[in-house]
C-alpha cells in the first residue's frame, strides 16, 4: 500500500440524511451511482447534497456507458470532482475526460486472471482503477473476487479494492500487499437497505488502524 493511510470510498449514496451522516465521518471519497437499474440509483438526488459536501471529500459520479456529453453535464450539475466509469467505456473517452481536468476512476470487473488483460489499454489514461467483482449487476452485489489474482500482477496505476468488502475483512485488507494498492471501496456490506448506509458500522471500520 502506498501512502500513510488507507483511503476509504463509500459508494452508493442516495438518501439526503444518510449522505450528511456519512459525510460527517469524512471518508476520502463518496460515490453516487447514476445507473437506473441499480437500487442505489440517485438520478433524482438534489445536486445541493453533493455540492455542499465537506471540501476534503472527493465526490464521485459513478456512471455506466454514458456519453461524454452526458458525463460532463452530470459533473457540471452536481460539481463532481471525479468520475468512475463502470461500463465498457473506451480508453479514448477516459483520455478526453482527463484532458478536461477530471479525475477518472475506471472500474475493472474481475472474474479471473484474464480480466487483467484490459489494464494495458487504460494504464495511461486513468488516475485510478477500481477492481470489482464481475457480475451482471454492475456492482453492489456483495460478492468478492479472488484478491490473489492482483497480488503479483504488474499494475502500474493506483487502485482501490471493491466487491463485497465487509467489516470482517479488516485483517485481510491489512495483509493485502501491492505497491499500488491505496484503499477500499465499500458499499452493500455496510447497508441497512440499498443506498442506506449503517453509519455506526462505517465509523467503526474507519476508526480501525489501517
Amino acid at each position: 500500500m502506498t501512502g500513510d493511510r488507507l483511503k476509504i470510498k463509500v459508494c452508493g449514496m442516495r438518501d439526503a440524511h444518510n449522505i450528511s451522516a456519512v459525510a460527517a465521518m469524512h471518508p476520502d471519497y463518496m460515490g453516487f451511482i447514476f445507473y437506473p437499474p441499480s437500487p442505489r440509483n440517485c438520478s433524482v438526488l438534489n445536486p445541493d447534497f453533493v455540492k455542499l459536501l465537506p471540501a476534503d471529500i472527493i465526490s464521485v459520479a459513478v456512471t455506466v456507458d454514458m456519453s461524454e456529453n452526458e458525463i460532463i453535464s452530470l459533473v457540471k450539475e452536481y460539481r463532481f470532482k471525479a468520475v468512475q466509469l463502470h461500463g465498457n467505456e473506451s480508453p479514448e473517452l477516459c483520455g478526453r475526460l482527463i484532458d478536461r481536468g477530471l479525475t477518472v476512476l475506471k472500474a475493472i470487473s474481475i472474474k479471473d486472471i484474464e480480466s487483467l488483460r484490459r489494464l494495458d489499454d487504460y494504464e495511461r489514461v486513468v488516475n485510478m482503477f477500481v477492481f470489482d467483482t464481475a457480475t451482471p449487476s454492475k456492482g453492489g452485489s456483495g460478492l468478492k473476487f479472488n484478491w490473489d489474482i492482483l497480488q503479483k500482477a504488474e499494475i502500474n496505476t493506483d487502485f482501490l479494492l471493491s466487491g463485497g468488502i465487509g467489516p470482517e475483512d479488516k485483517d485481510k485488507i491489512l495483509g493485502f500487499d501491492h505497491p499500488h494498492f491505496i484503499g477500499v471501496d465499500i458499499n452493500s456490506r455496510f447497508e441497512v437497505a440499498p443506498g442506506i448506509k449503517d453509519v455506526g458500522l462505517i465509523k467503526r471500520f474507519m476508526n480501525f488502524e489501517f
